[in-house]
């Protein structure tokens, strides 16, 4: 169908939900929400049955899925984890990288750009997360840490040759070089990304100065307030609740954050700068008990959640964001337009791409979620075309 209209929905706005109204789509865009009474009689129409009809989600930071991960550079990899995400109502990712030789990750990143260069089938990737290696030892959490590296030693030079398709690059802001790199990038046109960090506030400062402005997954492998005789003094976890001019990241699986915690970020940072990530692994999907591999590591699907096998840190989430919202909406208490907004139009923003993607709009790519009220897909749409199982 290159001509139609939904109807009889709920239809989620950034700040509130229609009903009596339709969502016409025409080819690949979004052509009107006029009320349904108004809809040409000679117009195909869907009836979703009261659903809930969103913005297809967009996932900023997700490794793999379905025993697979972005560091592996091949069709059936990539194939794999954006179906399962397609499948689940994410309609657009970021190719998340996990540490590994810089080699690894340039290989990763040139099958990255190759699987931009046309349409495919699935979750679309806008391109890549580079997650590492520029990383704390003491808060690699399940990165490898043998793979670590320190931007003043070992500049990033084999992945910024692929500059045009990384959109968000994470280090560690108090390593030696962190401001140059954080320069660079945003030179690039590249966000610059503070995550698994031993930070103080002082050493964050002047990394923001030049150019840091997002902090991935909250309270995960994050310096907090440590005391130094009399004096506290905060870490990156207090910048990011904190400063107004980062964006955040937040794991909601209801695993990596109980409630509280979640309440606490959403409250402090609020729904346009705080974002759904799902962090999800390659155990995403797997049973439990499977095991999987990220980069050069092997972890296990325990208890809901990626973990070391020596249960010491989690190893990413193996739920993806649309049971996410839900959690949001039933255990965080966020109401609906915000959690939808959280997992499509602020991740949008923050990558730029807000213009096209992340919202219900006239002339916005037709990238749309039909949802029971449990998250769970009903249909599916890609730039006006329904996916299939």
């Amino acid at each position: 169908m290159s001509s139609f209209a939904l109807t009889n929905g709920r239809i989620v706005l950034p700040d509130r939900t229609l009903t009596g109204h339709a969502l016409r789509i025409d080819g690949p865009r979004i052509a009107a929400i006029p009320p349904e009474s108004e809809l040409p009689a000679g117009v195909k129409r869907i009836d979703v049955g009261g659903r809930l009809i969103t913005p297809g989600l967009i996932d900023i930071h997700t490794h793999g899925a379905m025993g697979h991960t972005f560091n592996d550079p091949t069709p059936e990899a990539f194939a794999a984890i954006t179906a399962e995400n397609a499948r689940n109502g994410v309609t657009a990712l970021l190719a998340t990288t996990a540490t590994a030789p810089l080699d690894d990750l340039a290989a990763s990143l040139a099958f990255t750009r190759m699987w931009m260069s046309r349409p495919r089938a699935g979750a679309q990737v806008l391109g890549a997360h580079v997650e590492g290696p520029y990383f704390s030892p003491a808060q690699a959490g399940a990165q490898d840490p043998a793979n670590l590296l320190i931007p003043a030693q070992t500049p990033p030079d084999p992945l910024l040759a692929y500059h045009d398709i990384i959109r968000i690059f994470t280090f560690a802001p108090e390593l030696p070089g962190a401001a140059d790199l954080a320069r660079r990038l945003t030179a690039l046109g590249i966000v610059p990304a503070a995550g698994h960090s031993n930070a103080r506030e002082e050493e964050i400062i002047p990394v923001i100065a030049a150019g840091l402005r997002h902090v991935i997954h909250i309270w995960s492998a994050q310096s907090s307030t440590v005391r130094e005789g009399p004096w506290r003094k905060p870490g990156l976890l207090e910048v990011s609740l904190t400063y107004d001019d980062l964006t955040v990241e937040m794991i909601a699986d209801n695993k990596h954050l109980p409630p509280t915690l979640m309440k606490l970020a959403y409250k402090c940072i609020g729904p346009d700068r705080l974002c759904v990530i799902s962090d999800a692994t390659s155990g995403a999907g797997l049973p439990e008990g499977a095991h999987f591999r990220m980069g050069e590591m092997t972890y296990e699907v325990h208890d809901g959640v990626g973990m070391m096998f020596d249960r010491s840190a989690f190893a990413g989430s193996t739920t993806l964001i649309n049971r996410m919202v839900a959690i949001l909406i039933e255990h965080v208490g966020v109401p609906l337009p915000e959690a939808v907004r959280m997992a499509s139009l602020t991740p949008a923003r923050v990558i730029g791409v807000d213009h096209r993607k992340g919202s219900l709009a006239p002339g916005k790519d037709a990238d749309i979620v039909i949802f029971e009220d449990d998250f769970t897909p009903w249909r599916v749409f890609i730039n006006g075309l329904m996916i299939k199982d």
